[in-house]
């Protein structure tokens, strides 16, 4: 009914979606740190690596070494030869990989852009992760560079045929929610003293989409979603 779609690694977030992610658009995952942003990018990657294609995931805040221990632990396939993980963390011993294509911290966002473009030329990566793109956002102190930059990233990638997630963790994403093709939030609940984590789809461009706020948990195996409950908020 709506086309060809591409799992998110979250069967009830697929259902959310109708079916899943539509292919070669942008999507941003947004939320307070411990939400499990994260998580769901490496559900993401790891859909991708099931399915037979090749990922390319770039952290820009945890160090590789510590992603790959926490990630190891839920059983996802961190060491599959399709999936590729470059540590663009500014702690990074080598300050950002790639040979000579992540230079600097990539310390603008057309430079990581044109360093993607490389990669995918390269290897024809068909998923990728920006973990999160709240690092490059700070590193730019201009608006209008970095919204013409983060507008340049979407138009590049959609020519590639890429399908790219990006988490971020600040609250106001203004520029990123309009120019994305979709936005899911999650977020953290107290209510009478009991934790509660929700997730929302905001916006999902080209499709219809569930509205509500259905709960989730992070387990040992990873992220659940369960679509069929609602979080109803006193």
């Amino acid at each position: 009914m709506y086309g060809k779609r591409i799992s998110t690694g979250i069967p009830g977030l697929d259902v959310m979606l109708r079916g899943g992610l539509i292919p070669g658009r942008t999507y941003l995952v947004k939320g307070a740190p411990g939400t499990g942003k994260t998580t769901l990018a490496m559900h993401f990657a790891m859909a991708g690596i099931a399915n037979g294609e090749n990922v390319l995931y770039v952290t820009l805040e945890e160090p590789a070494e510590n992603l790959r221990a926490d990630m190891a632990k839920m059983g996802f396939r961190i060491n599959d030869s399709r999936f590729t993980l470059i540590d663009a963390t500014p702690t990074s011993e080598r300050y950002v990989l790639v040979e000579d294509f992540f230079e600097s911290f990539a310390g603008s966002l057309e430079k990581m852009t044109n360093a993607i473009k490389e990669q995918i030329r390269e290897r024809h990566y068909t998923r990728v992760v920006l973990d999160p793109v709240t690092m490059l956002k700070l590193t730019t102190p201009d608006e209008m560079e970095y919204r013409k930059a983060f507008l340049g990233f979407i138009k590049s990638m959609m020519r590639m045929r890429a399908t790219v997630l990006m988490t971020s963790e600040l609250q106001k994403t203004d520029i990123e929610e309009y120019l994305v093709s979709g936005v899911m939030e999650l977020r953290m609940f107290d209510i009478q003293g009991t934790l509660y984590r929700g997730l929302k789809i905001l916006k999902f461009r080209g499709s219809s989409f569930d509205c509500s706020m259905r709960p989730y948990e992070i387990t040992d195996r990873g992220i659940v979603v369960y679509h069929d409950r609602v979080i109803s908020l006193p």
